[in-house]
């Protein structure tokens, strides 16, 4: 072989490698240009992590955006791309990205157009590189930095990046819009970090709804920068090299998974954790965000709130928000849900005027809304029916808020800064709707109404022009046709929960017949922050007392959930110490349930009484909740965890038998499953401390709030109790443990003489409390050997100290145990 085909054998065998360097490089160098419309990105990351160059817009695959996302993942989350004062626009296929020595990175259009290039670029740049932890870096020849992405943020921070005084993230306008959006982070020149609004399209901007308080004082230094280093802790460092550390944020390492801090569109700020290697498909989970509560902490006298004007904002599950428009309103653009909210009517003093203001509205009732700053005139004092007439009487008045029992707030459009809010105790806002249809904005369709009878003409000739027998037959296939449909939507009813429908084993309600029974809903009986529970009389065979509890229409994303569990819990149960539900309602927006009426009302009202109830009659109530429980861990066909035993939701019969209600929150098991992780559920008080701290649950989170509640039938006092003199006795599951450590049990139940002669029955059922409330999971045990030690087949041991790992009083469970060596938990099981 001649030294020519040597040569050209060289080249051949150093073509492959050569070409799998070309697609997966992590440099280019002047001159180098890439085309939008390519399927493999620019230069990925020397790990892989990463990869940058033209992105594909979901809503519309022409456009292409300048970017940078994760490689590895299956969702193509983007963590860069210009924005800011200097963004990119998307562009149309055939667009260029050329790497040029003047202006770096210069971005054109298929007809030579320029586009977009970098700010502040002075010196001349060599090359380019994708870095490891996701900065795109732009270098002279010399390897100084000239121009870089972490230095030029967007939406994210990544792990090794830190974002210096006056840096700014700027959130994009929606999910899949990466125009500049309404929210913006800073960190001011004072070193407070803060989250404010803006008025797009303008850069002003409204009062802050978010500030960390890093600010110079006495006892501290001001913020120096917002460090996300690289172990995945995200923190502000003061000028003096302390920390502020974000409260109540989970921990994850860097190492193992994906770390990204986003201000998402919705203006909340969150920590998301994404696993690099497993072997199950799982998304982005949140490990924190601020603000806790966006709907009320976004509140500002200029614009509109996190929700458009005329919307209400409601927090969903991972504390992200909702927005809805009130019913007879509707979206302003159908395509932004986060956008204003429109009447469907007309309304205006003119044309109340014209229509001679007779009879013309109606209200729509929601409970715990408010627009709080949209007030034109306070009437104090004022009843619920002043208010209401006179917004009635009102051309002005759009909506009336009533609360405090005295108070009449009358506001008129726009209405901003909308919310929920359980803090409102109750209040009540009257949103005013328009009554006649005909005076709705729009005319009716006549497309679909030419439509319509256009059909109605085509079959009427069709009959007529036909004979008999295929008139018959016809009319005969019609039938066949209905009755098939009919046929197979009530099979879906019957088989079908995923889809959203509700098995029709209860009986199913009409919202008129709910209406007439609960007398247009006059008797309240109890209310919480998403239903209100009403009593009735409905004829069942018989004429029956029911409790008719009546959510939130508004809040359908919220209660849709709640309202749906509890059906299909409940449903599936039947045991004596359960509340029975009746039926149901599904009737357009409206959900209701229907209970059997437990006429002597729920524990906390005869516990919490200002006389005790007897101590047989509680020891009943305490052996009847431990019967329920244990009947829905293990002895239903579906295993339950309730997730919200306490003692308003404990019924109580005509013969005071205990029965456990609200299955709201409950959390179903398959036949194999043992634990669940789910989000937080539950009442502060009553809650078990591995919610707190990402650990499986189990049902040993029912025996926890058993244990607490067990405590209050001993004591008759509320498991917290901030208006005690004595703090010592201010958390009960603490002072309950003094007591027993200290034998000082007569304590627990001052001036009850019942229960102090029945000293051994008191110091079992206080053991047996001090088991369940175990900070450890383990050592609790199970409703049935609960059950057991309550009615004495199984002995009670000594229990060991409720708070092992807490030296000191911890914020959710408030124990301070001593430290002892008789406190000593090691190599201890449960009873």
């Amino acid at each position: 072989m001649d030294f020519p085909q040597q040569v050209l054998l060289l080249c051949l065998l150093s073509l492959p490698p050569v070409c799998v360097f070309a697609q997966t490089r992590s440099n280019i160098t002047v001159g180098e240009s890439f085309s939008a419309g390519n399927n493999s990105p620019w230069v990925v990351s020397p790990s892989g992590d990463f990869a940058f160059g033209f992105h594909p817009l979901e809503d519309n695959d022409e456009l292409f955006l300048v970017s940078i996302w994760y490689a590895n993942i299956p969702e193509r989350t983007i963590v860069w791309y210009p924005s800011g004062d200097n963004p990119a626009p998307p562009a149309p296929k055939g667009s260029k990205l050329m790497l040029t020595a003047d202006g770096g990175l210069v971005l054109t259009s298929p007809d030579g157009g320029e586009l977009w290039k970098p700010d502040n670029i002075f010196s001349r740049v060599s090359h380019g590189a994708l870095n490891d932890d996701g900065t795109f870096v732009l270098e002279d020849s010399k390897f100084s930095s000239v121009w870089e992405t972490f230095k030029n943020p967007s939406d994210t921070l990544l792990p090794s990046q830190t974002l210096e005084k006056e840096g700014t993230l700027s959130s994009r306008l929606s999910y899949t819009n990466f125009s500049r959006g309404r929210f913006e982070l800073l960190l001011r020149d004072d070193g407070n970090l803060v989250f404010r609004s803006i008025n797009i399209p303008s850069d002003n901007a409204n009062e802050n709804y978010y500030e960390s308080g890093t600010v110079k004082s006495n006892t501290s230094s001001p913020g120096f920068q917002l460090v996300f280093n690289k172990s995945g802790e995200l923190y502000i460092l003061r000028e003096n090299g302390e920390r502020f550390n974000f409260p109540d944020w989970k921990r994850a390492s860097a190492a193992q998974s994906y770390l990204r801090a986003t201000l998402d569109f919705d203006g909340v700020f969150t920590l998301y954790q994404h696993p690099k290697n497993s072997s199950v498909k799982e998304g982005w989970t949140p490990l924190g965000s601020l603000p806790d509560n966006i709907c009320k902490k976004s509140l500002v006298n200029e614009g509109s709130g996190v929700c458009g004007y005329n919307s209400i904002c409601t927090l969903d599950d991972s504390k992200r928000p909702n927005c809805q428009c009130p019913k007879g309103y509707s979206l302003l653009d159908p395509k932004d849900p986060y956008g204003s909210c429109k009447p469907d009517f007309i309304q205006g003093c003119e044309e109340d005027d014209l229509s001679q203001r007779k009879d013309l509205y109606r209200f729509e009732e929601l409970t715990n809304i408010d627009w709080p700053l949209a007030d034109y005139v306070l009437l104090k004092p004022f009843t619920e029916e002043k208010c209401k007439q006179s917004c009635m009487e009102d051309c002005f008045c759009a909506v009336a808020i009533f609360r405090l029992g005295d108070s009449c707030w009358k506001k008129k459009l726009p209405l901003s800064n909308g919310r929920f809010d359980t803090g409102l105790d109750g209040g009540k806002a009257f949103i005013k709707v328009r009554k006649d249809n005909s005076t709705l904005v729009g005319p009716v369709n006549p497309i679909i109404i030419k439509k319509d009878q256009n059909t109605l003409i085509l079959v009427g000739s069709v009959l007529l022009g036909s004979s008999v027998f295929v008139n018959c037959m016809l009319i005969g296939a019609i039938c066949l046709s209905f009755l098939s449909i009919y046929r197979y939507k009530k099979k879906l009813n019957r088989i079908n929960k995923s889809d959203g429908t509700v098995e029709t084993n209860l009986r199913c309600f009409s919202y008129k017949e709910l209406e007439e029974a609960t007398n247009g809903f006059s008797e309240e009986l109890g209310r919480g922050a998403f239903a209100v529970v009403y009593k009735g009389v409905i004829n069942m065979s018989s004429c029956t007392h029911v409790a008719v509890k009546k959510f939130n229409r508004f809040l359908m994303q919220n209660i849709e959930k709640e309202f749906r569990t509890e059906v299909d819990v409940i449903g599936q149960t039947h045991h004596k110490n359960l509340v029975r539900l009746l039926g149901f309602c599904e009737d357009g927006e409206e959900r209701l349930l229907v209970y059997e009426c437990m006429r002597n009302g729920s524990l906390d009202g005869l516990l919490f009484s200002d006389s005790k109830p007897s101590w047989n009659l509680r020891l009943k109530i305490a052996n009847g909740i431990a019967r329920g429980l244990l009947y829905l861990h293990e002895e239903c066909s579906t295993q339950i965890i309730h997730c919200d035993i306490k003692p308003q939701n404990i019924l109580l019969d005509d013969s005071y038998n205990a029965r456990i209600s609200d299955f709201g929150l409950a959390k179903l098991l398959k036949m194999n499953q043992s634990h669940t992780n789910t989000g937080l559920r539950g009442t502060k008080g009553y809650v078990a401390l591995e919610w707190f701290r990402n650990m499986p649950v189990t049902t040993k989170v029912d025996v926890y709030s058993f244990g607490v509640v067990l405590l209050e039938i001993i004591c008759c006092r509320r498991s917290v109790d901030m208006e005690t003199q004595n703090e010592d006795k201010a958390i009960l599951t603490d002072w309950a443990y003094d007591c027993y450590k200290e034998g000082n049990l007569d304590v627990l139940v001052e001036h009850d003489n019942e229960a102090i002669g029945d000293r051994n029955n008191l110091e079992k059922l206080v053991m047996i409390a001090m088991w369940c409330i175990q900070e450890d999971p383990s050592l609790r045990p199970t409703m049935r050997k609960v059950t057991q030690m309550l009615e004495g087949v199984v002995e009670v041991l000594v229990p060991p100290c409720p708070c092992p790992f807490n030296m000191g009083k911890d914020q959710y469970s408030g124990y301070e145990c001593g430290t002892t060596s008789s406190d000593d938990n090691s190599n201890v099981t449960p009873p």
